[in-house]
């Protein structure tokens, strides 16, 4: 925003608004909003630094508004609530305007601060000074001096004013030519309609992209998860069709007994035993197998019905977005109670995500799986023991040292695509002493089939079951 149009905004906000008390205040980590009534000012300073107004319904100025702490409010609004502006002060060769706030206290005198807002592109400040009273200094963004600053020679948009309006070039900058910007009605009324056009390029656009990139990652998710249910059920159906064939040699046994190879029942028909296996071996290992695909298809018909669900509420948040329906506001990380004085976080949704000092790993997405990837040491322990769950599949590269890498399995299937296990496994390997070597064997297991004995080393475990899968790093 040039420096002759952010002064002519503030020159008609104060000619036209100067009696209004301020309602509120609030300060996030790229923006100061000042509440009049319905709508406010935004002094944006990411991602890049502008000045709206827009109705405090509207969804950026919501937005906005979230990302701010719970003490902003306290801090900003105790000196501003219900100050009035009185003056806005400015030089049109500079991006740089100080806005007087005045308010009467309760014992009657007459307080005074400035909010001083620098709006130069890499240097974007805010801060709030008192002039006539003690306070604490708040601000935001880039730290600047407080005394105004004092330009050289007219820049380029300060140019193109002169010679647009001339000998109003005065009234231009007090705000009294609402042509100054593009649109219709009075300068407050062109500012909003611009303001709003900015919010949704700056703000609500990028929302709704990265919304839409989620929701495509769900819908694709669960089209993979759809697939594997249904390869499930074959595999379990083609074991469970085994029963029959185990019955019938069951029901010859008396005359059977100890045969191997190929059997002929009293039927004409004849069985092929598995290899090295007698007829009573062969019946009691394809009564297990039929047993197991009996409970795999019942959990292949609770994995159908949760998976109906995820598509019916997939189906009803395309239909929010679609049809105009605003995000809910993020949910915020905060302390457990349970585990009031441990150094994790827990997600307000259940997940354990962080300790108390930042992330311990990496998080990546591989067709609609999530992958972690450790930091180090200690925190391969608490991934692959304090975050992953027992059916989530644990990689590590063979023979070197490495990164723990966790594919999560939210939906406990049997088996994950092999084309994910790869690609977690190159990452693995990537992430590992070995990534500047060739081929490499990189372990793949189960959480619940990895232990760590008392004593051993941070990142050392035992493996109980794996199987390996050989790929070349990378990232």
């Amino acid at each position: 925003m040039d420096a002759p149009l952010l002064l002519s905004l503030a020159q008609d906000r104060v000619r036209t608004h100067g009696d209004l008390g301020l309602e509120g205040a609030w300060a996030s980590g790229r923006a100061l909003g000042l509440a009049w009534r319905k709508e406010g000012w935004v002094l944006l300073l990411q991602p890049r630094p502008e000045l709206w107004l827009l109705p405090t319904a509207h969804p950026a100025w919501k937005r906005l508004e979230s990302e701010a702490g719970k003490d902003s409010g306290r801090a900003w609004g105790a000196w501003l609530k219900g100050a009035r502006l009185r003056e806005a002060q400015g030089d049109p060769r500079e991006r740089w305007i100080g806005l007087i706030f005045q308010r009467r206290v309760i014992t009657g005198r007459m307080e005074t601060v400035r909010v001083a807002f620098q709006a130069i592109p890499g240097r974007a400040g805010i801060r709030m000074d008192g002039v006539d009273v003690q306070s604490g200094r708040l601000g935001l963004g880039v730290p600047f001096a407080a005394a105004a600053p004092e330009p050289g020679e007219d820049p380029p948009p300060l140019r193109r004013w002169r010679e647009t309006w001339g000998d109003r070039l005065e009234k231009a900058l007090g705000g009294l030519i609402p042509e100054v910007m593009e649109g219709e009605g009075s300068l407050a009324e062109r500012h909003g309609q611009w303001s709003q056009r900015r919010a949704q390029e700056l703000i609500l656009g990028p929302v709704e992209a990265a919304r839409r990139r989620l929701l495509d990652q769900e819908g694709k998710r669960l089209e993979k998860l759809a697939t594997v249910i249904a390869q499930d059920r074959v595999r379990h159906e083609a074991g469970q069709a085994i029963r029959n064939q185990a019955a019938r040699i069951s029901a010859e046994l008396w005359r059977l007994k100890g045969a191997s190879g190929t059997v002929a029942l009293l039927d004409g028909s004849k069985v092929e035993l598995p290899v090295g296996d007698t007829v009573e071996a062969a019946a009691q290992r394809w009564f297990q197998q039929a047993k197991k695909a009996e409970r795999g298809l019942q959990r292949v018909a609770e994995l159908e019905g949760e998976l109906a669900r995820g598509r019916a509420e997939h189906a009803r948040k395309v239909a929010a977005f679609e049809g105009g329906e605003t995000e809910p506001a993020p949910v915020k990380l905060k302390a457990s109670t349970k585990d009031k004085g441990k150094k994790h976080v827990k997600d307000e949704r259940g997940g354990k995500r962080a300790d108390g000092k930042g992330k311990a790993f990496r998080s990546v997405m591989i067709e609609g799986f999530e992958v972690l990837i450790g930091k180090g040491d200690a925190e391969n322990d608490q991934l692959t023991f304090k975050v992953a769950d027992n059916l989530d599949i644990w990689l590590h590269v063979a023979s070197h040292p490495g990164s723990h890498v966790v594919i999560r399995n939210p939906d406990k299937l049997s088996e994950l695509p092999r084309e994910v296990v790869e690609r977690a496994a190159e990452l693995a390997a990537f992430h590992s002493k070995a990534k500047d070597g060739g081929k490499v064997e990189v372990h793949v297991a189960r959480i619940a089939d990895i232990s760590k004995p008392k004593g051993f080393a941070p990142g050392k475990v035992i493996l109980k079951k794996w199987t390996g899968v050989r790929v070349y790093p990378k990232p």
